[in-house]
């Protein structure tokens, strides 16, 4: 992916036509400062999100109540899910509507993150699961509000040619930011106060340098459809009779995200109870290392790939199905190679759908003005997976076999969403 390091020149009549400016379909390769800035902010909400959810909201859970932790951590989990499902595409259609002279995107960034580091900062003295749940819905809410902006700043200003490069970058950006977080749950060694103030700290500065080149156009006020309660919520839905490759998109997103969340939600209990590990949070970070390196190595080199073939759909079929892999390799062989291995595959395969399917949600939004709402929508299918896997986990372990049960059904609903990938017909 070639990105010039001088500013881009508007797209032709934006200077004209502020309007065009915000809502035209981008033709304009971006610069590798606006990338950088975009990765980044990837880097510090998905630290924010997955160092609680894969090391400190757990340790936390065991400090209240060890007999539990399993149902506390997948109901504290589940309702920040909830909280997402709403928070996303709600704060995405705000800030289509957003006439800041900031830009769109840009003030709900800044707000989302400054919400979701004081959160994180409460959290960390939470000592019942009621407030638990409560700050990290919240932390939800403020990382939600960030990440459905940066989320729509790509179609806003990337083109179709060069979205699989940036979504390449994003995903890797997406990974170093969990890699971060598990990076912190060992190095705290088990204290996971200090867990949550350097997520916390991450998820703020992380921020500051896309709000210093956003390259956010401004939308007139006189370009602002007047708010109507009813339209404004029934635009949350989007007719898979009128926009059916979208809705296949957002379906076979949604799948793959819960055979992944179902792969990783209990991984420190597995290490933990399964593997007898000596160290679970080192566990966790030597697993989350291998992934991690994997995912950005493939993300960058896949979403180039498929930009250059003009081809979207045989890279996220053929990475939904390594992903679904991944799940049986952790099945059936439930030791410590076996967990490196699977680490391994899931990253290989994931980072190639984040970059790749990315890059194909972009290209099946209904219309320009909706970006930010419609990418919400999508979101959703991210955060969803959220509120079903931790529930499907805790009933696989619990009562129907344990951790077999949980990664063979992981690895069956990653091959659904491989197969329903053939249904998109917009996109080759």
């Amino acid at each position: 992916m070639s990105l010039s390091n001088t500013p881009a020149p508007p797209d032709p009549g934006a200077a004209a036509d502020s309007t065009t400016a915000a809502l035209a379909e981008p033709t304009r390769k971006v610069t590798a400062r606006w990338v950088t800035g975009l990765v980044l902010v990837n880097v510090g909400i998905n630290a924010a999100f997955f160092g609680p959810i894969n090391i400190f909201i757990g340790q936390q859970a065991i400090g209240i109540d060890e007999d539990n932790k399993e149902a506390i951590l997948s109901l504290v989990t589940a309702c920040g899910a909830a909280v997402s499902l709403v928070a996303n595409p709600l704060f995405g259609a705000l800030s289509d509507r957003t006439t800041s002279r900031f830009g769109r995107r840009s003030p709900w960034v800044l707000a989302g993150a400054i919400l979701g580091t004081a959160a994180l900062l409460a959290l960390s003295g939470a000592t019942t699961v009621a407030l638990m749940v409560l700050f990290w819905c919240l932390v939800q809410l403020g990382a939600n509000a960030a990440y459905a902006a940066i989320t729509a700043a790509v179609p806003d200003r990337v083109p179709v040619l060069q979205r699989g490069g940036v979504g390449g970058l994003a995903a890797m950006g997406q990974t170093v930011g969990i890699l971060i977080g598990a990076v912190f749950g060992a190095v705290v060694s088990g204290n996971y106060m200090v867990g949550y103030a350097l997520c916390a700290a991450a998820l703020i500065l992380s921020v500051l340098p896309y709000l210093f080149h956003r390259n956010d156009p401004q939308l007139p006020k006189g370009e602002k459809v007047p708010f109507r309660l009813g339209e404004f919520v029934r635009s949350f839905w989007i007719s898979p009779a009128r926009h059916p490759d979208f809705a296949w998109a957002w379906l076979t997103r949604f799948l793959v995200n819960v055979c992944n969340q179902m792969t990783i939600v209990y991984l420190l209990f597995f290490l933990r109870d399964v593997l007898k590990h000596e160290d679970p949070a080192l566990g966790v970070l030597t697993l989350t290392g291998i992934y991690a390196v994997m995912v950005m190595i493939t993300a960058v080199v896949a979403g180039p790939w498929s930009d250059r073939l003009g081809l979207r759909k045989p890279f996220v079929i053929g990475s939904s199905g390594i992903i679904a892999a991944a799940g049986l390799t952790m099945a059936f062989f439930p030791v410590w190679t076996g967990a490196l291995i699977g680490a391994g595959i899931l990253g290989v395969g994931f980072g190639a759908y984040l970059a790749v399917d990315f890059a194909l949600l972009t290209q099946v939004l209904p219309q320009a003005a909706d970006r930010g709402k419609d990418m919400g929508v999508i979101n959703v299918a991210n955060s969803l997976p959220q509120v079903f896997a931790p529930g499907l986990a805790f009933l696989a372990v619990t009562y129907f076999g344990g951790y077999l049960t949980l990664f063979i059904t992981a690895a069956c609903i990653g091959l659904l969403g491989a197969v329903f990938v053939v249904k998109i017909k917009g996109v080759d």
